[in-house]
């Protein structure tokens, strides 16, 4: 009782944090007699219910309409505002008191409203898109389960899970060993593979760091992925060895340039570290020719990594993973399978296939959390010294039960159907008046096309009419955003004008979409004088 415990602290027998835990504890304690050590009474209603029962049901209640309302073609992608406007719109200050249940779900509301809705079928914006409702439900379990994926001891599923949902990924890039690691995104699996590169070419820069070594390089096509000069910051090798390797006309690095860069490099006295091949580059979603890359790097003895954070996922499907044809030869692989296949982001794995090679780059042996002489399970299973990360996020849950639900069959018709109507689209395009393809014959699910106004008609290929041509897809971008009738980006691309960018990753779409698009396209911009 509250009384024994004062005469105790009278003796002097209870410290600070052994009295908080008793009084906490107290059956005298308000509002904690039926829930003895559950947490403080800010933390716990009565016995068997939530504190917070009702928010958790009324927000279980908003997710579901928020998933229906926005899957509706009606709805809007997004209600676009200012940064002053959602400043007022969202009371967004921290404050010494805290705010009642109705009032946050008010806020709540104003925050789902205000946010761009991926999910909708008109989404086409970024490289993901929709929301597996399944891998939604594994997101929730993840969040529920709120633990950290250093040791088996702490995550003893999700770690096998992990193992066995790597062991899948590897498999489809045609390992039969290997290892892997879940990361926050493709540019950290990069990271990896090119860590691994050094430590593999130079491993004593674990211990020493870079001092005396050769100057370094990092080859990639001049339409990779920005993450490589990240890598580059990083690592202490620096952007301006970054080396970029020209690309064909459809956005392929040329073998025959890479061979011709990587010779003189080395004429130079200096280290071609790794070459960084793409499976689906950002812009035009190209294929770089994986066995003509590997062969070069096998003739210089240079690590292979292949980004296929994008493009990876063409694995799955019998039909198109000959884009993707030798990705076995490679040393490490990036794959995203928030990309193409919807998982909930973000779900990102870096492959290497030399097992123990992330290990050995990255442990540092921390005592106190990888013990090697636990007597209940096998050390091994402790993937956190790895890993670069500490606390590392359970991502391989929600990718599980999305797979394990779907089976890979669904998956596979999911990728077939998103480049089907990446093709349906590009025929439309070049069947319409008005519309250009960037490129002729797109390889993935990105269709990269101008919209061309009458005012801009008919097409004169000069360096004056390409500037007016580049300022209509901002235009038409701005437009869009502002109708809120779906979402697309623009960009240039070396010498090519700004154009418009459609990424099919939605599952959702169908060819009357794609129709609707180039409709609103077009009553978005027909009245542009550039």
């Amino acid at each position: 009782s509250r009384d024994h415990m004062v005469r105790f602290i009278l003796r002097g027998q209870f410290s600070c944090r052994a009295l908080s835990r008793l009084w906490i504890c107290s059956d005298n304690t308000p509002a904690m007699s039926a829930n003895r050590c559950n947490g403080t009474a800010a933390q716990q209603g009565s016995s068997g219910v939530l504190k917070h029962e009702y928010l958790f049901s009324e927000v279980t209640k908003m997710v579901r309409e928020y998933l229906v309302t926005y899957k509706d073609r009606s709805s809007k992608v997004v209600e676009f505002r200012s940064p002053e406007e959602v400043r007022a719109a969202v009371d967004l200050e921290l404050r010494e008191e805290g705010m009642a249940d109705e009032e946050l779900l008010k806020l709540c509301r104003k925050v789902l409203e205000l946010s761009v809705h991926t999910a909708h079928p008109r989404f086409y914006n970024q490289l993901f898109a929709g929301v597996d409702e399944i891998g939604l439900a594994g997101q929730f379990l993840t969040a529920v389960t709120n633990t950290s994926m250093y040791t088996f001891e702490m995550a003893p599923v999700f770690s096998l899970m992990e193992e066995e949902v790597l062991g899948r990924m590897r498999a489809y890039v045609g390992w039969s060993q290997g290892d892997g690691i879940f990361s926050p995104g493709g540019s950290i699996s990069n990271l990896y593979g090119l860590m691994c590169a050094r430590y593999q070419a130079f491993p004593e820069t674990k211990t020493k760091g870079c001092f005396g070594l050769p100057q370094m390089a990092i080859l990639s096509s001049q339409q990779s992925h920005y993450s490589a000069k990240k890598s580059a910051i990083i690592m202490g090798i620096g952007t301006d060895n970054c080396l970029a390797v020209d690309t064909d006309e459809v956005g392929r690095m040329i073998p025959s340039k890479l061979d011709k860069t990587i010779s003189e490099f080395k004429a130079k006295g200096m280290f071609p570290l790794c070459v960084l091949a793409t499976s689906g580059t950002t812009v035009l979603g190209a294929f770089d020719p994986l066995n003509e890359i590997a062969d070069i790097c096998q003739k210089h003895s240079i690590w292979l990594h292949v980004d296929a954070a994008f493009g990876g996922s063409a694995l799955v499907s019998r039909k198109h993973r000959h884009l993707l044809q030798g990705i076995d030869r490679a040393d490490s692989v990036t794959w995203n399978l928030h990309k193409s296949l919807s998982a909930p982001l973000q779900c990102s794995a870096v492959l290497v296939k030399r097992r123990g090679l992330l290990a050995s780059c990255n442990s540092t042996h921390a005592s106190y959390l990888f013990q090697k002489d636990k007597l209940s399970y096998d050390v091994s299973l402790d993937t956190g010294d790895k890993s670069i990360q500490c606390g590392r996020l359970n991502d391989v849950l929600k990718l599980w039960i999305m797979w394990k639900a779907r089976g890979t069959a669904a998956l596979e018709a999911q990728l077939d159907h998103s480049i089907a109507m990446a093709q349906y689209l590009t025929t439309r395009i070049k069947e319409r008046e008005g519309f250009q393809m960037v490129i002729e014959s797109p390889q993935y699910t990105q269709v990269p096309f101008w919209y061309v106004p009458p005012s801009l008609r008919p097409c004169r290929d000069s360096q004056e009419w390409r500037e007016r041509l580049g300022r209509v897809a901002p235009v038409i971008k701005g437009r869009m955003v502002a109708a809120g009738s779906m979402m697309m980006t623009y960009h240039p691309l070396l010498d090519h004008p700004n154009f418009l960018r459609m990424t099919l990753s939605n599952p959702q779409a169908c060819p009357e979409d794609m129709d609707f698009v180039l409709d609103e396209v077009e009553r978005l911009g027909k009245d542009i004088e550039a």
